[in-house]
């Protein structure tokens, strides 16, 4: 499975971008792949760590797979739902 994703920059957004990136597309596709591999390696670490320290069986075959179970077995959150179960804290006066 694939995620497209759309985005939308201001025109001083893009220009700065243009500036900074010779394919802007290829830049922002390249930024978040890079952030998706670095969050893989952190889930894979976790999923390992978690299993070592219960005695049990990996039974994932890639680091891709590892991603998926610490998901499907509760062993991770993603951060959206990590921050809304957060408690609402109120400001005492």
């Amino acid at each position: 499975m694939t995620m497209n994703f759309t985005i939308t920059l201001s025109d001083a957004e893009n220009k700065a971008l243009e500036w900074a990136a010779y394919d802007t597309l290829e830049w922002i596709q390249n930024a978040a792949s890079n952030r998706a591999r670095a969050a893989t390696e952190e889930i894979a670490k976790i999923y390992v760590d978690y299993k070592m320290e219960r005695n049990e069986a990996i039974s994932a075959t890639s680091k891709a797979d590892m991603v998926l179970a610490a998901y499907s077995e509760g062993i991770i959150q993603s951060a959206r739902t990590i921050t809304d179960n957060q408690p609402t804290t109120t400001s005492e006066e």
